[in-house]
């Protein structure tokens, strides 16, 4: 796998990530199977991306990246579906994980 893929690969955990989060506050405590089962689903997709792309990528910057995608996303999303607070404070934040995500991506490893 060349790295290009395995930065897609990368990403696409991170958003597997974020639908395993929102799929779990769906899933109220795992009482509604459906939720629940596709909570597994997608805890079983990213973890399997992740372990190809460590194959590949370093450690510490692709551990870093997956969970600052799974963060950001979590928390956009959140406060989409949910009604979560977005102040100005918590929008710096997830610009903040955002900027470091790209800093490690373009980082020499």
């Amino acid at each position: 796998m060349s790295q290009g893929v395995a930065w897609l690969l990368l990403i696409v955990a991170g958003l597997l990530d974020v639908g395993w989060a929102i799929s779990m506050k769906y899933a109220t405590g795992y009482t509604r199977p459906g939720w629940t089962i596709l909570s597994l689903i997608f805890l079983a997709a990213f973890v399997y991306l992740l372990g190809r792309v460590l194959e590949v990528l370093p450690v510490g910057s692709a551990y870093a990246v997956w969970v600052g995608i799974g963060a950001a996303g979590t928390v956009l999303f959140g406060s989409v579906l949910f009604g979560e607070s977005m102040s100005l404070l918590r929008g710096g934040g997830v610009a903040l994980i955002v900027a470091g995500i790209v800093a490690l991506r373009f980082a020499p490893a």
